[in-house]
Order: structure tokens, then sequence, then C-alpha cells
């Protein structure tokens, strides 16, 4: 019997080659497809210069991008990967989804694919492209960490965000974060830690609030709340609650109970006191 001898670690070795190439070439796909649809935005609001990035929606304008990126501010300039630097307009901005959308005065852009982030899963591979530090069309790839994330933002939580492992930095801020096929799923929106990154997904409720910033320029939401009054206290519940609701019924504004005024021996009421 003849014996075969395989060489198991030049077998590995060809498997990761492989496995590398495949990575290597969805990662390069997308960043070939996406980085000409971001812009890196420059804001100049309350005496101090901001940066960050957009996303383009449509070829005749209209770029996605975070609300806290342009606060303050009701235009800046946008620079596109083809070298055009033209000036925008904030359209409308919801701080409560950290979504904002800008007119860009450019047309002929490079429009983004639209994804759906409800599909996504944890492990899915994911790819963020943006202008961290000012690195214009920069790429990082990682996974889907988690799902369902909660991002405190100006004093309310964001719902329903993505986290993410792709490295996020200043900058990065309203990036495009994009699935395997170079279809947009979320906006990059913080950094909570390293390998921590978080983005405001893209899907149906999305593209609604989008749509109604460009029409209205705001977000109108309903709220429901408790209003209080005071009121006095029927006499029976004065009596069932004790003496504290009695000094609250006949006490006088510090909740101490009013001293009677007794009569004079004369049948007058002294005065003053």
């Amino acid at each position: 019997m003849t014996g075969v001898l395989v060489d198991t670690n030049q077998q590995g070795s060809a498997d990761d080659a492989a496995a590398l190439d495949a990575y290597s070439t969805t990662v390069v796909t997308v960043a070939e497809r996406v980085v000409p649809s971001v812009a890196a935005l420059s804001v100049a609001a309350r005496g101090r210069q901001g940066a960050g990035s957009g996303v383009v929606l449509t070829a005749d304008g209209y770029v996605l991008t975070s609300a806290h990126v342009v606060a303050g501010a009701e235009r800046g300039r946008a620079t596109f990967p083809d070298g055009r630097e033209v000036e925008f307009e904030v359209v409308g901005r919801d701080p409560l989804s950290d979504l904002a959308v800008l007119r860009a005065g450019a047309t002929d852009l490079v429009q983004v694919d639209l994804g759906d982030a409800d599909l996504l899963r944890v492990g899915q591979l994911v790819v963020a492209v943006g202008n961290p530090h000012g690195f214009a069309g920069s790429v990082t790839a990682g996974v889907v960490s988690a799902l369902g994330r909660s991002l405190p933002s100006g004093g309310r939580l964001v719902e329903n965000v993505i986290q993410t492992d792709a490295a996020l930095n200043p900058g990065n801020s309203g990036g495009a974060l994009v699935d395997s096929r170079a279809r947009l799923v979320g906006v990059n929106t913080a950094l909570a830690g390293v390998g921590l990154g978080l983005a405001v997904p893209v899907n149906g409720t999305t593209l609604e609030l989008v749509a109604t910033l460009i029409r209205d320029g705001r977000v109108r939401r309903a709220y429901l709340g408790v209003v209080g009054g005071g009121r006095p206290l029927a006499p029976r519940r004065t009596e069932e609650l004790g003496p504290a609701a009695r000094c609250r019924r006949g006490g006088d504004r510090t909740g101490q109970p009013s001293r009677a005024r007794r009569p004079a021996a004369d049948g007058h009421h002294p005065r003053g006191g």
C-alpha cells in the first residue's frame, strides 16, 4: 500500500489565502462603489469649525448626514471625491433620530444604493466609509456586533441603533455603513469606545422620516403625558387621610394649620394678627 502524505499546513495556508481573497474582494468592490457617494462636510457654527461626512441620496444633490454634524448651522461646504467643492444648505434635521438632510449645489452626483437594516444579522459583514480627521474616503470593515441598541442624544434616546466593530473616528459621523452588496444600511453616528461604533439604521421608518424632512424641514411627533393640578379634598376624604390632610385643607401655604381667632370679651375680634 502506498501512502500519500499531505502537508496540512500548506493546505491550511491555501484555504486561508482563498478566504482572505474573498474577503478583500468584497471590501474592495464595496469601497469602489460607495466612496464616490460619500462627501466630506465642513461646517461653521457658533464660532467653531466642525467636520463630518454625508451620503448622497439623490443625483440632484440631496445628502443624508447626522443631525449633530450640522447642529446650529444652516449651511456649509461639501467636498466630493471627484474634486468638486460646493455649498450646501440644511433642508431639515431631526435631533431625536440624529438625522439631517442637506441640499448640495451640485448635480450628476453618484447616489448610494439603499438597503434595509431590518434584514441585518449579528455577525454580518459591514463596511464604514467616511472622512475621519479629514482623511477623505477612508474605508474600514467589521461586523454587526449587536442590534437594537439605544443611544443617548440631546437628553433623549435614539432607538434601534446598530453596533459595529468597524473602526469609527471623529469625522465619520454622517458617513455610510453599508452591507457586502454596497447598500446603505446605516448612518454612522457615534464612537462609544474602541471597537464600539454606532450607526442609525436605514430602513422603511428612516426613509419616511427623510421624506418628511425634505417636505417639511422637521418631524412633528405626538406626545403622551400627564398634567397634574391641585384641587381641594372632599371633607370625607380629608377625615380618611388624617391630620396631614386637614393641615393642607385648612392650613396656610406652608402646610401649617391656621390658628383660630378667638373673639374678645366684648364680642369683637382683635385687630391685626
